[in-house]
């Protein structure tokens, strides 16, 4: 573990400058979320520093509206969650067609993307209508802060993780890796 900064400790992995339109590798990544699932902390790591994680938050948010030249929803109102905030860039400022979510987990440097809301189209789809441009332009402003662009596919599998998160959900409605690191606990 290394200390990123951001007063939280986080995993050398995450360390690494990575291309984040390229997520890392399914069996990294999936390392990678068992290396932050500390079932003692379910809404925040252990050190987790919440001014430097706002002020990135922050950075972000105002780095994408510059670059997509538009004024983007932002939740900072967050409460009683595994992440920070969401920031949506608006249809109109989009190639593809659709508003783009980025959340921010309050765990190591994770980012989700997702085209339209979370799990609003399947990994083919998403493929298919995530506009290369949108994509690079995301990748580079979340490259720049160094977040860790974590893919949606994953984390709508079912989670097995170490806490006893599994124990609030009915079995017929289990919670999913989403909810570990980017959802409302």
């Amino acid at each position: 573990m290394v200390d990123h900064g951001a007063g939280a400790n986080v995993p050398a992995e995450l360390n690494r400058k990575e291309k984040t339109d390229m997520p890392l590798d399914d069996d990294r990544m999936w390392a990678l979320l068992r290396e932050l699932d500390d079932p003692d902390h379910m809404a925040f790591p252990r050190g987790y520093d919440h001014t430097a994680t706002r002020a990135r938050f922050d950075q972000l948010a105002a780095r994408l509206e510059q670059r997509f030249d538009c004024t983007c929803s932002v939740d900072r109102g967050v409460q009683d969650a595994s992440h920070h905030g969401t920031i949506v860039i608006p249809t109109t400022a989009t190639v593809s067609g659709d508003h783009i979510a980025i959340r921010v987990s309050n765990f190591g440097n994770l980012v989700a993307v997702t085209l339209g809301n979370p799990g609003s189209y399947d990994m083919e789809q998403e493929e298919t209508l995530f506009d290369s441009a949108d994509r690079h332009c995301i990748a580079d402003e979340l490259e720049a802060l160094g977040y860790v662009t974590v893919s949606e596919h994953l984390l709508w599998t079912r989670y097995d993780g170490a806490s006893n998160l599994a124990a609030y959900y009915p079995p017929e409605q289990p919670p999913r890796w989403w909810t570990r690191f980017f959802d409302y606990l």
